[in-house]
């Protein structure tokens, strides 16, 4: 069995796949399997995916179709498949480099343990350029430590390599009606309350950013999906060792996706005087939000 899956979540991405599809082709080491899942495209998808099934001789492709609920209800459905030791998302407008696979597989085998989640790599854009700053210079990281600044880096896009076991220990993630946009980060963000990531400073990953990617207009996102956003920030004022700008901050977007979903504030454990001191702000930012996206 090969070590690695590279899984792709897919919606009308059609005109773009076919250049992630080249970009495996070209992998120095074939050492992976291809999931496709289709978050129910309407165009031509699973007819281009069963022409490469077909014809495809050096590495696997598995192909499923789910109805449309969100780049993390794929998530859920690809985690399920899982059986190799490790997986990474590779979005389908985005490519690997061509000696990624061989990269990823050769330091895992190297480094790796169950000591570790995984493998934290660097996501370049299309031009070569690094997005974002270099990892420290150390053997491994906390995404919640980088999510609070302890390392004082600026560390844009990154690619996690994560292991099938523990994504499938803390998935499926959860879903609210009607809401599509629950960013699958909060995976990883679990994982990390208990591991550490291997640290590559190298690229795994190129990313072409499209107009109507999950990354393009949070405005909208927090407007059409605040229950999921409320429960994104309530993981985030879980972590330890957080500071009070953090947390405040974290409040302040947490008062504003419960008065977009219009809930209530159901928070435990609450400072109260920095809550208290976060709702009036809470409450502008949601009426911004909401004039933004009339």
């Amino acid at each position: 069995m090969c070590l690695l899956t590279v899984f792709t979540p897919a919606y009308n991405r059609a005109d773009l796949l076919l250049v992630a599809y080249k970009a495996l082709q070209r992998q120095t080491s074939k050492d992976f399997r291809w999931l496709i899942i289709d978050d129910g495209s309407t165009d031509n998808t699973g007819e281009l995916v069963a022409e490469w099934i077909r014809q495809e001789k050096e590495f696997s492709i598995s192909y499923y179709y789910k109805e449309n609920g969100g780049l993390h209800t794929a998530y859920n459905a690809a985690i399920e498949r899982l059986e190799t030791e490790l997986a990474v998302c590779v979005d389908s407008d985005d490519y690997l480099p061509d000696d990624a696979v061989e990269r990823i597989t050769s330091f895992w085998k190297k480094n790796g343990s169950d000591e570790f989640a995984g493998i934290a790599g660097l996501d370049y854009d299309t031009n070569g350029n690094k997005i974002g700053d270099p990892f420290p210079d150390q053997k491994s990281i906390n995404l919640v430590d980088l999510a609070i600044g302890k390392y004082h880096i600026h560390t844009g896009d990154i690619k996690l390599v994560v292991r099938s076991d523990l994504y499938q220990s803390v998935a499926p993630m959860g879903s609210f009606e009607g809401e599509k946009f629950f960013n699958p980060n909060y995976l990883h963000m679990e994982i990390s309350k208990n591991y550490d990531f291997l640290v590559l400073n190298e690229c795994l990953c190129v990313v072409n950013y499209q107009p109507q990617g999950m990354s393009s207009n949070m405005f909208r996102q927090y407007y059409d999906s605040p229950q999921s956003y409320a429960e994104l920030r309530k993981q985030h004022l879980s972590f330890k060792g957080i500071g009070l700008k953090y947390k405040f901050k974290e409040y302040v977007h947490y008062v504003s996706s419960c008065c977009l979903a219009k809930k209530g504030c159901g928070l435990k454990n609450k400072n109260w005087p920095l809550f208290i001191c976060a709702c009036p702000f809470g409450v502008l930012l949601s009426i911004v939000i909401a004039i933004k996206n009339k």
